[in-house]
């Protein structure tokens, strides 16, 4: 059955709209505006009964059909009164043309200018618009706008849904302690699996290759590190689906393996462990076995659900093994993407190559990227013209789960950003103009990261459900006491979590995960190095450094509650190497140092760190300059140091010289 708008009765009869709405109205229709819709019948109906009411009705001219015409400018409502009822929610992009607004609103581009302009922006029907203008204007048309962004416009699919999708490769990250055999392992799985007559040509140029085996194949990512893998965690980049974690047989789990444990688990990505060096002689794989359970790594042997594989990378054994195992893995994820679309992927690194200039490595996730396709990546747009495989051949195109090189790009993209083939190059740069903008804004506006300081004025609101937190410490028992005298103090409101504690100083590692995660950092008894101070106030994470574990519960306490009092604020004054030390009868250990930052006075109080671990905390009891008592020693110089009430002295130690500034805390709650 056909339907009329009330507008196009109205051109027809000759009767207002206002009027025509309130007639059928009376009929007991309820209609919203002019551009609501009455079926046909209903339209017979007030027709005869318009004209046994005797109201002056005027026909449509015979052979003439109904047209779906424009309303007269005096009929249509003002306001936000006029609604379709077919298109009440619609998706923005992040860029728009007036055009494509009306196409989505389904009003002509005339009146879409029109309300424009009583907004009092004057524009062309291909002019782009504000996401903010376009949002505001919907809603005066009475139709609710969400934006998304590219990414969510053309979501990557997870296979199973998509009849056209196929099976795909595993994108596989080897991590794990130093000196555990990462390294030698994909060399050896690399050189294991180069076909005849290309011994050789398969070198690494992109940082990412695929290794073919009878039953599949797999490829291998080779992040420089777990801070690169959580930078781009921290971009929205879900590019692996397999972590191998590699721990030596004869040495065990290490600090690093813990770490990169955790940081498998806040990617939330399946764990395979390699034990590595099964060949030497006091080798233990059990032993390794049973340190895993601690971290929830349980064998399938033991009854667990973690594959583990005994391999040697030296010797070459158990790599066969060790390859099957991640193809079952990838089995029983059910890996799948749709090659018929258009090319989706993940920037795994970039650089600013003299020659060809901007050259970034691409893992395809879907679709297929051919030469001459337009993209963005980030803030950076361009064409592709040309892509280069994992051993520098030169091809047409790349199917999902291929890492490629690829030229043509405007700029260097950032890893972890998503690279999205669009349907042509005009679009792409607009979009990268937008988010350049964007950029613009965000780092003059700044990041907003979770601190103590904001905590309860989060909780308040509503934005914060969790506080993550990151422990560093001097031994492990004061790791386990600091967690559980947090985790006690979670509430109703907050639940107080720690995603990973170490031993040790706190890296740039740390503050990488903090980051990603928008958790905070807590050191007990140790020190970050400099350059992890310049990365979290460039990142804007929040560290928190303690002595006292009382101290520690009742500042977090305080900050849930909102009842920080005032505190002292450290400022540093300068920094201070050990490059000798002087033994004197009866003046005791004298410390011959060298002023690497800031300056150094008589009697400042100071700490020494050795191996980033708070050794001594005093003052500085004497202070010369050759043989002479002086009161200032500047950067640049060398002096003679002793502490006051301290001997155990040690070449290499940092001495670090702070003051205390009395400040008060404040909350920032908006009453």
């Amino acid at each position: 059955m056909g339907k009329v708008r009330i507008y196009e009765l109205s051109k027809q009869t000759g009767i207002p709209s206002k009027q025509l709405l309130e007639e059928f109205c009376k009929l007991g229709v309820e209609l919203k505006s002019h551009a609501s819709c009455v079926d046909e019948e209903t339209v017979a109906l007030f027709m005869q009964l318009a004209k046994e009411g005797k109201k002056p009705v005027a026909k449509p001219a015979a052979g003439h059909p109904v047209e779906a015409v424009e309303p007269p400018v005096e009929n249509k409502p003002q306001g936000a009164t006029a609604v379709l009822p077919a298109t009440t929610c619609i998706k923005l992009s992040e860029t728009i043309t007036v055009k494509e607004l009306a196409e989505k609103l389904e009003y002509k581009s005339s009146v879409v200018i029109k309300k424009l302009m009583e907004m009092g922006h004057l524009v062309s029907i291909n002019q782009l618009l504000n996401v903010d203008i376009a949002v505001a204007l919907a809603k005066g048309f009475g139709i609710e706008a969400q934006v998304v962004s590219l990414e969510e416009e053309i979501p990557l699919e997870e296979a199973v849904d998509d009849p056209e999708a196929v099976p795909r490769p595993p994108v596989v990250t080897i991590m794990g302690h130093v000196d555990h055999g990462k390294t030698l392992l994909l060399d050896a799985i690399r050189q294991t699996n180069v076909a005849d007559g290309e011994s050789g040509g398969i070198t690494q140029h992109i940082g990412a290759y695929k290794v073919k085996l009878d039953k599949g194949e797999v490829v291998f990512l080779d992040t420089p590190g777990h801070a690169a893998f959580t930078s781009m965690r921290a971009r929205g980049a879900q590019v692996t689906d397999v972590v191998v974690l590699v721990v030596a047989a004869d040495d065990g789990v290490m600090p690093q393996t813990i770490e990169a444990i955790n940081h498998a688990r806040a990617a939330n990505v399946p764990i395979l462990v390699a034990v590595n060096k099964i060949d030497k002689p006091e080798a233990n794989p059990d032993k390794v076995r049973q340190e895993l359970t601690k971290y929830d790594l349980i064998s399938e042997d033991w009854g667990g659900q973690t594959i583990f594989a005994e391999v040697s990378a030296k010797q070459k054994i158990g790599l066969d093994t060790l390859l099957d195992m991640l193809l079952l893995e990838a089995e029983m994820l059910e890996l799948k993407a749709n090659p018929n679309k258009l090319a989706r992927g993940v920037i795994i690194e970039a650089e600013l190559d003299k020659g060809r200039g901007p050259v970034a490595t691409v893992l395809v996730q879907s679709g297929t990227l051919r030469v001459g396709d337009p993209f963005v990546c980030g803030i950076c747009s361009g064409r592709v013209r040309a892509l280069f495989n994992d051993r520098g051949n030169r091809i047409k195109e790349a199917l999902p789960s291929t890492p490629v090189e690829v030229l043509g790009l405007s700029g260097v993209p950032l890893a972890g950003d998503t690279f999205v083939v669009v349907a042509d190059e005009r679009r792409a740069h607009q979009i990268a103009e937008t988010r350049q903008q964007k950029e613009r804004e965000q780092t003059l506006a700044g990041t907003t990261r979770i601190t103590l300081e904001d905590l309860h004025h989060q909780i308040k609101h509503g934005e914060i459900k969790e506080l993550k937190v990151i422990i560093k410490a001097d031994v492990q028992g004061s790791i386990e006491a600091v967690t559980d005298a947090l985790e006690k103090l979670s509430t109703t409101e907050v639940k107080i979590t720690s995603i990973h504690g170490s031993v040790g100083g706190i890296t740039e590692s740390d503050v990488m995960l903090a980051s990603a995660s928008n958790a905070i950092v807590i050191g007990f008894n140790v020190r970050p190095e400099p350059k992890t101070i310049q990365l979290a106030e460039r990142e804007k994470v929040d560290i928190n450094l303690y002595t006292v574990i009382y101290q520690l519960v009742a500042e977090v306490r305080a900050a849930m509650e909102g009842l920080l009092e005032p505190d002292y604020k450290e400022v540093s004054i300068g920094r201070v190497e050990v490059r000798q030390v002087f033994s004197v009868s009866r003046i005791g250990k004298i410390a011959g140092c060298y002023v690497t930052e800031g300056k150094v006075n008589r009697g400042d109080t100071c700490r020494l760190v050795r191996d980033s671990v708070v050794t001594y905390e005093g003052n500085i009891a004497s202070l010369r300059r050759f043989k002479e008592d002086v009161k200032e020693i500047t950067v640049g110089y060398e002096c003679g140091i002793i502490l006051e009430n301290f001997q155990d002295i040690k070449q290499g130690d940092t001495i670090e010289v702070y003051t205390q500034e009395e400040i008060a805390r404040q909350l920032k709650i908006n009453d």
